[in-house]
């Protein structure tokens, strides 16, 4: 399209007043060829509102010490508390499980999945750090135990080889006098084995591949950590073609009480007795945005994966910082790491699993809850995509009580009190704020993609080849940039349409090619205010 017949079609839609949200000319800007533009109207919020992080939703012993990192990250508490929780959960594992009714054997494992969204910058990984060094110190004690404990196993195993050796010599020796003799003596060098090669405990899993992660689980069948800075490098890994396998072990680790069998040439059979994962990381807006769309569109990611991360935090983030710069609070960071030691010497032998339930005062709670929680998601007013999230909460609630009572009443004699029960359906009003903004991706994607598109034409980034920037532009221009949620020119389009409608683009529709041939489709000119970077 030349210029001559842009402006052509930019008057002739102008004087038949077809500008779209026109507005009286005295809010009109004018733009220095003569083109009049109304002025634009700010877009609605991308992102509905989410419940602030209350810590009485901790327990007791976890206050203090989360309120401390948070104060001296000056980031929000949400991201300390719920990677806290999710360390936690990994510890119990399948160690202590929860009855959540009565007289029913339907058994809920603790085992928790995690994400915590943010830009860069907001200290979303510190903050994960920080909650994480009481596992990292743990691992590292079982380590120098394990080391100890390998030394003497070297010794020991070679010892056997010797006796081994000792008694091939014997009864090659004994063969032609005493063959009866010989042949308990090979019996003995035949059946002598090696003591077991002892295995350093571990309790977290940082990137390894789903066949080493099933190897980890096979040695640690109560459950592990798999904790990663960037969840989206994960999730996106078992998007790709080959990875159906991955994800089933994924989906399956969330359960924690199956059982998975792995059979690979090269590796042999590797079964593992109960797959049992809890899952943590960190992920930007952009790109959960982005693979939440993927998620709900009937893609490969639209399988329940997502859904599972029942403790996913986006809170909002404050601009104002202030320096602080203060020494830990030891006390409570003591009294926290000390409640993961307990949780790491929990009974883990066949036969000794804690089963757990509800007082008679908390059982009633439950059922006040479950039943119109069950009645909301099964109606028609809730996208499919939130509907599926809230469905996990069935397990999120029992468990995350029972994370609270083995937390601050360990001596309760296996029983949940209804404070542990509140607790966690407190937790599960929270949480859903968060997942209602997560989805918010699915239910009105235009509203964040055109935010997206306003932000990067504002900061000079729409630019053509020769690096300057676009006045005017095709859906084809930004597809190939590649920004989040803008990957292909439908989606351009619809963002590009959602700001014609609050007058920050025109959008023109050439009738014809003045030149011949196929239409050149759409294009869209872009408002002076948004090339000059103004609200």
């Amino acid at each position: 399209m030349t210029a001559a017949s842009f402006n052509a079609d930019l008057a002739r839609l102008q004087s038949a007043g077809d500008v779209s949200g026109s507005q009286s000319a005295s809010s009109q800007a004018t733009q220095p060829d003569g083109m009049i533009w109304p002025e634009p109207l700010p877009l609605p919020d991308e992102l509905p509102p989410v419940q602030t992080f209350d810590f009485e939703l901790l327990p007791e012993a976890l206050r203090p010490w989360v309120s401390d990192i948070s104060h001296r990250m000056q980031c929000p508490p949400d991201f300390s508390a719920v990677g806290a929780v999710v360390a936690l959960s990994s510890l119990i594992g399948a160690r202590a499980v929860v009855q959540p009714k009565a007289r029913d054997d339907w058994t809920v494992t603790p085992n928790l999945w995690g994400a915590v969204v943010g830009r860069p910058g907001v200290m979303k990984s510190p903050a994960l750090a920080q909650v994480l060094a009481p596992l990292h110190r743990l691992e590292a004690e079982a380590t120098e135990c394990w080391q100890a404990e390998h030394q003497q196993w070297r010794i020991d195993a070679k010892l056997a080889e010797l006796q081994a050796e000792h008694n091939q010599k014997a009864a090659k020796a004994a063969a032609s006098k005493d063959p009866a003799k010989a042949r308990q003596l090979l019996e003995q060098a035949e059946t002598a084995e090696a003591p077991p090669e002892p295995g350093a405990r571990r309790f977290i899993a940082n990137d390894a591949t789903v066949e080493k992660l099933g190897e980890l689980l096979e040695r640690h069948p109560w459950g592990l950590l798999s904790f990663r800075d960037e969840l989206y490098g994960l999730l996106r890994d078992m998007d790709k073609q080959g990875q159906e396998g991955a994800r089933a072990f994924y989906l399956q680790g969330y359960d924690g009480d199956k059982a998975y069998t792995f059979d690979r040439i090269g590796r042999g059979t590797v079964r593992i007795p109960r797959v049992c994962l809890a899952l943590l990381g960190g992920i930007q807006p952009g790109r959960i945005q982005s693979y939440v769309r993927d998620a709900v569109s009937g893609s490969s990611a639209d399988d329940g994966l997502l859904q599972r991360f029942g403790l996913l935090v986006w809170p909002d983030i404050t601009r104002e910082f202030k320096l602080v710069d203060e020494w830990p609070n030891t006390p409570a960071r003591m009294q926290a790491w000390s409640v993961f030691e307990r949780l790491s010497c929990l009974p883990a032998e066949e036969g000794r699993q804690q089963v757990w339930h509800f007082s008679v005062t908390a059982q009633a709670s439950f059922a006040r809850w479950l039943e119109p929680f069950e009645t909301e998601i099964r109606g028609d007013e809730l996208h499919p995509a939130l509907v599926s999230h809230l469905s996990k909460y069935r397990k999120l609630v029992p468990a995350l009580a029972l994370v609270f009572a083995l937390v601050d009443t360990p001596e309760s004699g296996q029983v949940i009190h209804e404070r542990e029960l509140l607790r966690a359906l407190s937790w599960a009003d929270y949480l859903r704020t968060h997942a209602e903004r997560l989805y918010a991706a699915a239910v009105r994607p235009a509203t964040l993609t055109a935010s997206t598109l306003l932000s990067k034409i504002k900061a000079g980034r729409l630019t053509g080849q020769d690096g300057a920037r676009l006045h005017q532009f095709a859906p084809r221009h930004v597809a190939v940039k590649g920004w989040a949620g803008l990957t292909s020119s439908d989606d351009v389009r619809k963002a590009a349409d959602l700001l014609a409608d609050y007058g920050w683009l025109l959008k023109l529709v050439p009738e014809a090619n003045p030149l011949g041939g196929r239409p050149p489709g759409e294009v869209y000119w872009v408002h002076p205010a948004a090339l000059e970077g103004r609200a």
